[in-house]
């Protein structure tokens, strides 16, 4: 889940600071880099400009820490050759998050002339801030997205609340995207499980019980490795590296959802807005699926909610947004908008099998 955390002081010294030396020869450029804007990151005072806010208002911005599943990360520590192409699907996919919150979850209330109006908007500057280590040294890939409390042309402060309802559905999308990047960028193929699990296929699960990053290290003080430290490091982790075989995956169709797992995940709701939609959507890609994409069909099968966005959302039944009569006539539903139409004209009955299904 992405963490936020919000800024009571326009103070970015403890990321402009540090330097995450662990990456360095894997990353392109330093741990700073621009979602939008420029200049230099390691200039506090340059960083500062993100954070805009209003004179009523306490609060300068947000930190959104968008964390890499576990098996990933280790791919930097175990695959060097993979580890660059595995930082720059991180941040895409890190992009393609901030730009759902932007398209869904940054609003603004207009008050003016008696009436509250919703304001879609979007952030004037975001800069992030990429490291490879928590503070026990384990590989850790994560980010530090820094936005401000004003959205761009409005003297109010964003609405939290339409922040904060999106950040489930952000998350996925982050998930799914980084999926889908990883798979295009290099020869390892991660999955999602039916259960949620986020697993690679050939991983072996030794290299997860070994940084398992299961412990709190939030108290411990903070370290900044130079690249030598951290290899040397992991090199001495690695010597107490147990085989336990990688994680057995059953065989799934890359081009069709997961049509049990995105039912399941509505049980127990009586109607379901689109950014519930967007994120059982992307969770249930197994293989992953670009934000890009995942929107375009989004927007093809469920056209009545295109211009849902905020903490207000339109939504349809649980039925409308399982598709249930659809699905059992047709199928299960292509990942792709292109295919949708094809889909729509097929007979479940000529397809021989189904191959939506989850296991």
């Amino acid at each position: 889940m992405i963490h936020v955390s919000t800024f009571r002081k326009n103070d970015p010294r403890y990321f402009t600071s540090d330097r995450a030396l662990e990456l360095d020869g894997i990353r392109n450029g330093g741990a700073g880099w621009w979602i939008r804007g420029y200049g230099d990151t390691e200039d506090p005072d340059t960083v500062r400009k993100v954070l805009t806010t209003t004179d009523r208002s306490s609060k300068y911005g947000y930190q959104l820490i968008i964390a890499a599943p576990r098996p990933i990360s280790v791919l930097i520590a175990i695959d060097r050759d993979s580890a660059p192409a595995v930082i720059e699907s991180h941040q895409k996919a890190v992009s393609g998050a901030v730009q759902y919150l932007e398209d869904r979850g940054v609003t603004w209330i207009d008050k003016r002339n008696g009436d509250s109006k919703v304001i879609p908007s979007k952030w004037e500057e975001v800069v992030s801030f990429t490291h490879g280590v928590n503070r026990r040294g384990d590989p850790h890939l994560h980010d530090h997205v820094l936005v401000g409390a004003r959205p761009a042309e409005s003297k109010n402060v964003l609405d939290s609340r339409g922040l904060f309802s999106h950040l489930k559905a952000a998350d996925a999308i982050y998930r799914s995207e980084l999926r889908s990047q990883i798979a295009e960028r290099t020869d390892w193929v991660p999955r999602r499980t039916f259960e949620g699990i986020e697993q690679i296929e050939g991983l072996d699960l030794g290299y997860v019980k070994l940084w398992a990053g299961n412990k709190d290290f939030s108290t411990e003080a903070k370290k900044q490795w130079t690249r030598d430290q951290i290899l040397d490091r992991w090199s001495t982790d690695l010597s107490r590296f147990s085989e336990r075989g990688p994680a057995v995956l059953p065989h799934r169709d890359k081009g069709v959802l997961d049509e049990h797992s995105f039912a399941g995940s509505f049980e127990g709701l009586d109607y379901v807005n689109r950014a519930s939609i967007i994120k059982s959507w992307a969770n249930a890609a197994p293989f992953g699926q670009s934000y890009k994409e995942i929107e375009n069909v989004v927007n093809e099968l469920y056209p009545e909610l295109i211009s849902s966005s905020g903490y207000v959302q339109d939504a349809v039944s649980r039925s409308g947004a399982r598709m249930t009569s659809k699905v059992r006539e047709h199928g299960a539903r292509p990942l792709q908008q292109k295919e949708i139409e094809n889909w729509r004209t097929q007979s479940r009955s000529r397809l021989g099998r189904w191959t939506g299904l989850s296991r």
